[in-house]
């Protein structure tokens, strides 16, 4: 079965396809079909905006299309950056960049805790929408650590782990990580639709 995933992130790819190979599933980015489909993300939560991009993909390809919306929601900024992680600071920063607007946006803030979510939304051609999410507790770094990973892992820090996302191996993360627990989810979800 092959699923179409709305993004054109390679490291959601990687983290996908490393999860839902066991059940057979093969992931392709849109780009690979050439599909060239930009969703303006309207969804006040993570679940609707995975979903809008997931049924944009799908009724453009025509196959099942497979979606992540995920974001850090740090509760000293009162869950921000949330459904705006990517857009954080505005249109064509880095991903350091917005790290570091949002380093110095805690500055003197406390407490340092936070969570990544990732909600999963998979669209079938005939309407059909399966739905998963996973959530990850940490703590905001003081200063950037590892060189691994992308977006905000780099000061996603785990208190149990004593490492930020970017310092721990792909399966490490995977172990852990919202999109890991989500992923996992899905899987479930996604088997019984199978079987069904």
């Amino acid at each position: 079965m092959k699923l179409v995933l709305a993004s054109k992130n390679q490291g959601k790819l990687k983290e996908m396809q490393s999860i839902l190979q066991s059940l057979g599933v093969e992931v392709v980015l849109q780009s690979e079909l050439g599909i060239d489909v930009d969703v303006e993300e309207t969804g006040t939560t993570f679940s609707e905006n995975a979903q809008i991009k997931a049924e944009a993909v799908c009724k453009a390809s025509g196959l099942p299309a497979i979606a992540d919306d995920s974001g850090l929601c740090v509760d000293a900024l009162q869950g921000a950056p949330g459904v705006y992680t990517a857009r954080y600071g505005g249109e064509g920063l880095s991903d350091e960049a917005r790290y570091r607007l949002l380093l110095n946006n805690m500055r003197g803030l406390g407490p340092r805790t936070c969570h990544f979510v990732s909600a999963i939304a998979c669209v079938f051609p005939d309407g059909t929408l399966l739905q998963a999410e996973g959530v990850c507790d940490g703590t905001v770094a003081y200063a950037p650590m590892g060189t691994d990973g992308f977006g905000y892992d780099p000061i996603f820090f785990i208190p149990g782990m004593k490492k930020t996302f970017a310092q721990l191996t792909a399966e490490e993360k995977n172990a852990i990580s919202h999109r890991g627990k989500a992923l996992r989810a899905f899987a479930e979800v996604l088997e019984e639709h199978l079987k069904s």
